[in-house]
């Protein structure tokens, strides 16, 4: 058999490369090194800024030329790391020697010693991964999530008032709104969506063991903690004052469990919505030249759903190990996170994919209100909760004398399913006054839904 060519492993990489592409441009092995970068010569620049071992402050012309070997990383960049990493066998030292010998072709010899001054590998590299989860989150990941609570959004206004059956344990029970139900998807997303959108995202800057050893032997006249701070916090992140040689990770571990929190909110929706369908609640919308079954040509199959249910469940899976594993550091340093910290990218692919499924399903299908109208009109005994609760007002307010008016609708309506007319026969003969026995002649189950239309303004 003839071997195939080289293949994509993942289908993140391969099938849905489109869907998950802009994850790419911060969460790949490109991403990481660009931000390697800029975290390298964003150093050079602040060590030559404070005038740091006699050094001159650079002109902005040079300065405009370093951040270019960031700005404008390219595929040629990508290639001559990969064949220096080959050579070093170290992903950050080939990282250093670009950035030496890119020195050395803007005739910058004389501060070549500044490159990677008093760092540690893991100095860069949380920085860097620091930026790189923060964009992915807030130019990409956020944006999708929020494109879905927009939809949502938009649906519940629009379905605020069209009454359906609820079910309680897969059984009729009292009856909502559509607009209601997925109104409490909105507020359950956007409150996620707001703590993730206000994650700190923590940097450390403080050598190998975290203690500014080696900076303090160069420099022991230099206050290096605010030094660290300042660099730290110019790059738009937090500074961590007490680490190891590492950042401790925390920042992380908080981020993707609200991420994967976010991911089960999400999967509790495509399940729902999958339920409805397959009630007859939603039609779906047939989208021209689509198949639903090989041999069942009637078929519409609620696919975006389902992929997103089982890309939901593979990013939590990844994201949970990662929230567990990454907080613990044997003593001052170990290197299990290095693995680890590379899947970041498919921790959030595999939840962009299902958002983008889920934003697309949304948009294929439409509500079926004679469906919902004629379920509520065969389940009028979803009246009895309504029923005995008015009894009861009545009898505290000495207009009636019935005993134990929960039994009584009980006996009524268990394990029965009764129609209206059985309802105007049993309410005519209760003793209770003549207003409350009016509203409860008028009650349908459609009528019964008490504020859910006005709860959905609760989102405004």
């Amino acid at each position: 058999m003839t071997a195939l060519p080289v293949q994509p492993l993942s289908p993140l990489d391969g099938r849905y490369q489109a869907a998950v592409s802009g994850l790419g441009e911060y969460l790949s092995e490109a991403g990481l090194n660009r931000a390697r970068v800029q975290v390298e010569v964003e150093w050079l620049i602040y060590l030559t800024g404070a005038g740091m071992f006699s050094s001159t402050p650079l002109d902005e012309e040079t300065i405009h030329s370093l951040r270019s070997l960031y700005l404008d990383f390219d595929q040629a960049d990508i290639d001559w790391l990969a064949e220096k990493e080959a050579v070093t066998r170290h992903d950050v030292k080939a990282v250093e020697y670009l950035v030496r010998d890119r020195l050395s072709s803007l005739g910058l010899d004389h501060i070549a010693e500044l490159t990677h001054f008093a760092c540690t590998s893991e100095d860069i590299n949380n920085l860097s991964y620091a930026l790189t989860v923060s964009n992915a989150v807030q130019a990409v990941w956020l944006p999708k999530l929020r494109t879905v609570i927009d939809t949502l959004h938009a649906l519940a206004e629009t379905h605020r008032a069209d009454a359906m059956l609820a079910r309680t344990h897969g059984q009729p029970a009292t009856p909502t709104t559509m607009g209601h139900e997925l109104a409490v998807f909105v507020y359950r997303l956007e409150r996620i969506a707001r703590q993730i959108d206000g994650t700190e995202f923590l940097g450390k800057f403080s050598g190998a063991t975290g203690n500014f050893a080696a900076h303090t032997v160069a420099d022991p006249s230099a206050d290096w903690p605010a030094i660290s701070q300042a660099f730290v916090e110019s790059l738009g992140l937090t500074w961590n004052p007490l680490t190891t040689q590492i950042e401790s990770h925390d920042w992380q571990a908080e981020l993707y469990a609200r991420v994967s929190h976010a991911n089960r909110v999400l999967h509790n929706l495509a399940t729902d919505i999958w339920t409805y369908i397959s009630m007859g609640y939603f039609r779906q919308i047939p989208q021209a030249g689509a198949t639903g079954s090989s041999t069942m040509p009637h078929k519409i199959n609620p696919i975006r759903f389902e992929n997103a249910e089982a890309n939901l469940e593979l990013s939590s899976a990844v994201l949970d190990s990662l929230a567990a594993t990454l907080v613990t550091s044997r003593l001052q340093r170990d290197l299990t996170d290095s693995t680890t910290q590379r899947n970041i990218g498919v921790g959030f692919g595999h939840s962009l994919l299902a958002l983008d499924n889920l934003s697309r399903g949304l948009g294929e299908i439409d509500l079926d209100r004679d469906a919902l109208a004629a379920d509520l009109d065969s389940n009028w005994e979803v009246l009895g909760e309504a029923i005995q609760t008015v009894i009861r007002a009545e009898v505290v307010a000495g207009r009636s004398d019935i005993t134990d008016p929960y039994a009584l609708l009980k006996d009524l309506t268990r394990g029965k399913r009764i129609g209206r007319d059985d309802l105007v026969e049993f309410v005519s003969k209760l003793d209770i006054g003549a207003d409350a026995k009016e509203r409860l002649l008028a009650l349908t189950p459609a009528s019964y839904t008490g504020l859910a239309d006005a709860l959905v303004d609760r989102l405004s």
